[in-house]
C-alpha cells in the first residue's frame, strides 16, 4: 500500500475541502428550486370548472394558418381569439387541423416553452361546436412524439422563439401573420 506524506496529503485535500461543500450546496439548491409544476388551468379541477375556462369555439374568421413543416399533409390554423399566456408562462390556443377534403379536427392545447412540452386539454365537437374533455391530458415532450410535428413547428417558429414564450397573445398573432417570429434565426 502507498501512503502520501501528511504535507502532500493536506495540499491535495485543500481544493477538495473547498469544492466538495460548494458542489453539495449547489446540488441541494437545485433540488429545492425544482418544485413540481402544477397547471393552473386544470390542476385538481373537475371538468365543469375546466370547461368554464375554455375559450369560445373557433370561428372561421379568426383562424390564422401556419406552416407546419414540409411533411405536413394537413393545413393547420390557430384561432387568434383563443391565444393566452398565463403567469406560469404556458401559452394556450385552439388549433384546427384540416384535410384537403375539408374535414377538421379541433383541439385546445398548451405549450410550455421552457420544457418543450405540449398538453391537450379538450377536443372540439364540430357538430355542436362545443368542447369535450381530452381522453389523455398530460404534458408530452414535443421532440419524442412523432405526431406532434405541427406543435413542434408552432413552438419553434411562432410561440417559443429561442426557447422563450411570447410575451403576449398580440405578439403570437403578429408572428403567425408574419409567417415566423422575428427572433427566430433560420
Amino acid at each position: 500500500m502507498f501512503f502520501l506524506p501528511s504535507a502532500v496529503h493536506r495540499k491535495l485535500n485543500k481544493p477538495v475541502n473547498i469544492i466538495l461543500p460548494l458542489v453539495l450546496a449547489l446540488g441541494v439548491t437545485a433540488c429545492i428550486n425544482q418544485s413540481k409544476f402544477f397547471d393552473t388551468l386544470d390542476h385538481k379541477k373537475d371538468w365543469d370548472t375546466i370547461q368554464s375556462s375554455l375559450p369560445a369555439y373557433p370561428q372561421p374568421e379568426n383562424l390564422l394558418e401556419f406552416d407546419a413543416g414540409p411533411t405536413a399533409r394537413l393545413r393547420y390554423f390557430i384561432d387568434a381569439e383563443s391565444i393566452s399566456v398565463d403567469e406560469k408562462r404556458v401559452i394556450r390556443y385552439s388549433m384546427v387541423a384540416q384535410s384537403e377534403q375539408g374535414a377538421s379536427n379541433v383541439s385546445y392545447e398548451g405549450i410550455r416553452c421552457k420544457t418543450r412540452e405540449r398538453k391537450r386539454y379538450a377536443t372540439g365537437n364540430n357538430e355542436t361546436h362545443s368542447w369535450v374533455r381530452a381522453g389523455v391530458s398530460e404534458w408530452q415532450p414535443l421532440e419524442r412524439v412523432t405526431q406532434l410535428q405541427a406543435q413542434r413547428e408552432l413552438a419553434k417558429f411562432y410561440f417559443c422563439p429561442r426557447g422563450l414564450v411570447v410575451g403576449s397573445p398580440a405578439e403570437a398573432v403578429r408572428a403567425l401573420k408574419a409567417g415566423i417570429h422575428p427572433m427566430v434565426n433560420r
